[in-house]
């Protein structure tokens, strides 16, 4: 299919933006007549304004059949873009904040990866090396700590799950929004952080970006939402209940990784094996070299557990939750009797004890490893 035959659906979210509203839509048709190839609609979805931009959004729909009108009587960014993504018969459905924030250029590099098939949700990012932004010290600092907080509970990949600029496959869309809960700001984060759980490819586009000195967005409201919304992901998650169907969207995993599969699960283990060396030797005079070891091995497994279900194996989907569980503890619990009844054959000589410690714990991670790839996560 053509560029010309794809057709592209661009939210603008607004809510009293009488101000802007007509001059930032005169903007983004100029910049879509003039640089973008595909066809395109631009949605304005006023969520429950209350001064002119109605009758604003009416008038410019009026007068551009490209252009359309979409009012909800309750008021949620994330309330709009549902509505308009649904209703929406494009190939793609994106959205931009109404100030136009971020620079237009990147538009086309965020829909892109998606027309092509390459990527499922594509999101621009003010953290990226590449990308050029204005703000103020305030939200730069909430923001990436934000997203910080992301990444060490989540261990996602993007970088920035807040900016107003985002696009999704509409197929990918219609699966993926019936699963998420919130109507408001948090919506874009859970949006992505459904995405990459249910193995969906997210692209990342640096953008250039101005804060808007007028915008009326409550930061500390905001940022105290957010941080609810991570505490429903995280019992989400816990509970395996963020799997979405994705049924022919699913990506296939390859065939074989077992290379960058090696390296990551080495790299974990040496990790986790400092850590538990640390507290055996912290402890081993106190309350002796297997109790030691107990206390270490537990205290890394499910850190090192979780880190090669994320970053070794790459599975995130809760299928088989119960099976893959169960499979890791078993192999925990025989990891642990292994190193405990060889430590407890030398105990009192401390330099076989490391010796021991060594090489069954070398032993228990390539047994592990084989018994991890071939069975619990093949």
């Amino acid at each position: 299919m053509s560029a010309g035959q794809r057709r592209v659906d661009i939210v603008v979210p607004v809510y009293n933006e009488e101000q802007i509203l007509e001059r930032s839509i005169a903007r983004l048709v100029e910049h879509l007549d003039d640089q973008f190839p595909f066809e395109w609609r631009i949605v304005v979805a006023n969520n429950a304004s209350t001064d002119a931009t109605g009758v604003i959004a009416e008038r410019l729909a009026g007068g551009d059949d490209r252009i359309s009108h979409l009012h909800l009587d309750q008021k949620g960014r994330g309330r709009a873009l549902r509505a308009a993504w649904l209703a929406s018969d494009a190939d793609v459905v994106a959205y931009t904040d109404v100030d136009l924030s971020s620079g237009l250029t990147g538009l086309l590099p965020l829909v892109a990866p998606l027309v092509t098939g390459h990527s499922d949700v594509s999101v621009g990012s003010r953290l990226s090396s590449g990308s050029v932004v204005a703000r103020g010290p305030k939200r730069e600092l909430i923001s990436r700590c934000y997203n910080v907080l992301l990444r060490l509970v989540f261990a996602v990949r993007f970088r920035d799950a807040q900016c107003g600029f985002k696009a999704v496959r509409a197929d990918v869309a219609r699966a993926l929004l019936p699963a998420i809960e919130d109507e408001a700001w948090f919506f874009d984060t859970e949006l992505l952080l459904l995405a990459e759980h249910n193995g969906l490819r997210v692209h990342e586009v640096p953008v250039d970006w101005v804060d808007d000195p007028d915008s009326r967005v409550d930061v500390r409201s905001t940022a105290m939402e957010d941080l609810r919304g991570v505490r429903r992901m995280v019992g989400r998650f816990a509970r395996g209940t963020a799997h979405v169907d994705l049924g022919p969207l699913e990506r296939q995993p390859l065939a074989d990784d077992f290379g960058r599969q090696t390296v990551t699960f080495g790299v974990i283990g040496l990790v986790s094996t400092l850590i538990s060396l640390g507290i055996f030797l912290a402890l081993r005079d106190e309350i002796g070299a297997v109790w030691a070891n107990v206390v270490g091995v537990t205290a890394t497994a499910l850190g090192n557990n979780w880190a090669n279900r994320r970053w070794t194996f790459r599975r995130r989907s809760d299928q088989d939750r119960t099976w893959r569980l169960a499979s890791t503890l078993v192999v925990f619990a025989l990891t642990l009797l292994g190193t405990s009844l060889a430590l407890a054959a030398v105990a009192g000589n401390r330099s076989a004890e490391l010796l021991v410690l060594g090489l069954t714990w070398a032993a228990a991670a390539v047994l592990r490893f084989v018994f991890l790839r071939r069975w619990v996560y093949r």
